[in-house]
């Protein structure tokens, strides 16, 4: 096989699935760091070659316009992320928090994590696709609990527990659709392809799809984080290493939201199914709120970033649900500089928690006098999160209030609202972390920038120009998405 085609979507598998094993085996932290930077930049550069050329759907494999965008921003930031985890798992080791063993866990893990997030979004099969994201859901398990505390502990078993209630969901609203598939394509494996639910789906007994949907929803949607579902994901971003909560917020949320949208469109092609629209509306508005209130009351940077994350996936969900070419092309815009802007934070995050040794807002003061790189770097990017002008996700949110106030005017009153209430939480916070005097908990760091910096300028320069090739695609894709 060549790169392109197929042989890119084996790469794309088989770099991080060969990979896991190896670093598993290897006894150096150090070799195993840069094995695993290398590992994601290869995966990453064999996704690349997809923007060119598409191998033709086969019984477990599709690779279309929609999963593509998935895919590439997935491998990036899974690229950029292990390259910050280098510097911060060097610094953890130095200072006795995580042993050899654990880095050798770690790295193998986490391309794991990579080859199952990977799995999930090219499937062509509905059940691999489950079967990928539980894969995802349990090696993210793992990797939260490393730190063995007791914190650390609970936090995995919360996760767990939770997650595995969404995924069991998620699973009956797989059979279901299976169940609803099988009178029309029979039995067997054509139930579950894709594609082949696809070009029958309008056969379909429409009063099944709708239960499978509200399933598939609740299930799924615990895995984006939506409220009222959200329950593990603050304590899983507080306790586990950072780059994983990076990854959380960057990428696994992003896999279970593109789940939740592969099902959306077999509803939308059967007309007498019910519309998905409202149901992501509704709980888009509701994570939005939550987070937004929550955001206030928060006394760990970490947690506060975690709720971020819960607002800005009720967004994306909201720009989801009133669908349309320009909600849905802002929904993608706003899923991308998201997952850009919130692992950038993340990467700040990390490196300021070492170097102030703990994560209480009340002891993190005054970071551009005390640090001045990773301050500007963490305000930078917590403007960004905000939604202020030039950046990216000011230009995503005012496409979404824009749909919103030409397509469905009074859902646009609790969205700006929402949006008004997150924007004055972590203006009012980031006034106590970033200036006045600084805390006298000041470690030096070594912190790496390359992968922060690049983030930002790339959520910078879309605020300011967009190419059109680019802007082409997403408008391609959101016409998909219907």
């Amino acid at each position: 096989m060549t790169l392109f085609g197929l042989g890119a979507v084996t790469l794309i598998l088989a770099i991080p699935a060969t990979s896991a094993v190896i670093l598993f085996l290897l006894p150096s932290w150090r070799i195993s760091s840069r094995l695993n930077v290398a590992a994601a930049l290869l995966t990453f550069i064999s996704a690349l070659s997809l923007l060119w050329q598409r191998p033709a759907p086969e019984a477990y494999i599709l690779v279309d316009e929609l999963n593509v965008v998935f895919v590439v921003l997935n491998t990036f930031v899974g690229f950029t992320t292990s390259a910050f985890s280098a510097s911060y798992i060097a610094h953890e080791v130095e200072t006795g928090r995580l042993n050899s063993l654990h880095l050798r866990f770690y790295h193998a893990m986490y391309q794991a994590l990579l080859f199952a997030m990977n799995l999930a979004l090219v499937a062509n099969n509905i059940g691999l696709m489950w079967v990928a994201i539980e894969m995802a859901t349990l090696t993210t398990v793992l990797m939260v609990g490393l730190y063995r505390t007791h914190a650390a502990i609970e936090a995995a078993w919360k996760y767990f527990m939770l997650g595995s209630v969404g995924i069991a969901l998620a699973l009956f609203g797989t059979i279901l659709v299976y169940m609803a598939a099988r009178p029309v394509v029979g039995e067997g494996l054509e139930g579950m392809i894709w594609t082949s639910l696809m070009a029958r789906v309008s056969e379909f007994d429409p009063a099944l799809l709708n239960v499978a949907f509200v399933f598939l929803l609740l299930g799924y949607g615990t895995k984006v984080g939506l409220a009222p579902l959200h329950a593990w994901l603050p304590d899983a971003h507080a306790e586990g290493p950072t780059p994983i909560s990076a990854v959380l917020s960057g990428l696994l949320l992003n896999v279970a939201l593109y789940a939740v949208l592969r099902f959306k469109l077999l509803l939308a092609a059967n007309t007498g199914a019910i519309a998905a629209g409202p149901l992501l509306i509704v709980m888009g508005l509701a994570s939005l709120l939550l987070a937004g209130f929550m955001l206030y009351r928060r006394r760990d940077i970490k947690r506060l970033f975690a709720y971020s994350s819960i607002e800005h996936m009720g967004i994306i969900a909201f720009a989801f649900g009133v669908g349309g070419p320009l909600a849905n092309f802002a929904g993608l815009l706003h899923m991308t500089m998201h997952s850009l802007t919130k692992s950038a934070i993340f990467f700040a995050v990390g490196h300021i928690v070492q170097a102030k040794g703990t994560q209480k807002l009340a002891d993190i003061r005054g970071l551009t006098a005390s640090h001045p790189a990773l301050g500007w770097s963490l305000v930078l990017g917590v403007v960004a999160i905000a939604g202020m002008p030039p950046l990216g996700i000011f230009m995503s949110e005012f496409l979404v209030v824009s749909s919103t106030f030409a397509t469905q005017p009074l859902l646009a009153l609790p969205l700006v609202a929402g949006l008004l209430i997150a924007f004055g939480a972590l203006m009012m916070r980031l006034h106590g972390i970033a200036f006045g005097p600084p805390s006298e908990n000041n470690a030096p760091v070594k912190a790496s920038y390359l992968p922060m910096l690049a983030h930002l300028a790339l959520v910078l320069t879309a605020g300011l120009y967009l190419p059109p090739p680019l802007v082409e695609w997403f408008q391609h894709v959101a016409r998909v998405l219907g």
